[in-house]
Order: structure tokens, then sequence, then C-alpha cells
């Protein structure tokens, strides 16, 4: 299973989404502090959850960081995360 993979499952699975997007960034960051060889360290997110309706934008990052924080904690050197909730986003 692929790190983008297990990022995808533990959201979709904590999480009611609207849309999900992981992409991995890590070849932009090789030679890096934190870039592992392999790449599969930087991430970016970008997310949309009526979960995330009402909540500040640091409310929202801190719901997803007690999600992933085990994958933080171990293979995730950097997290860039777009977060918004349905009503945020034009149609």
């Amino acid at each position: 299973m692929t790190a983008v993979t297990k990022i995808e499952d533990k959201l979709k699975a904590a999480f009611d989404i609207e849309k999900l997007v992981v992409i991995d960034e890590s070849y932009l960051h090789e030679g890096h502090a934190g870039a592992r060889p392999g790449g599969e360290s930087h991430f970016k997110v970008e997310i949309i959850s009526i979960d995330f309706e009402g909540a500040s934008r640091v409310d929202r990052q801190r719901m997803i960081y007690k999600v992933l924080q085990g994958e933080l904690s171990t293979f995730i050197h950097a997290l860039s995360l777009n977060v918004k909730a349905p009503s945020e986003v034009k149609k």
C-alpha cells in the first residue's frame, strides 16, 4: 500500500468527504531535510467535507492532524492542507 493510499483511506474513514485529492510532492524536495530516498514524505491534501462546516482553519487542520497522527510521527515529513467546507466552494 502506498503512502498516498494510506492517507486517503484514513481520511475517507474519518470524514464525510465530497472531494479528496492527495498528491505526493516528495520529488519537489529531493535533497532537502526530511526527504527520504524513494519519496513518500511530502504531501499536499485538498479536501472538502461537511465535517469542516463552521470550524476554523486551525481546528480543521487539527482534525486532520489527529486522524493522521501515526503517519505524521513516522513517514510524513511535510503536509500541505487545503481544507474547505462545501459552502465555501464556488459552484
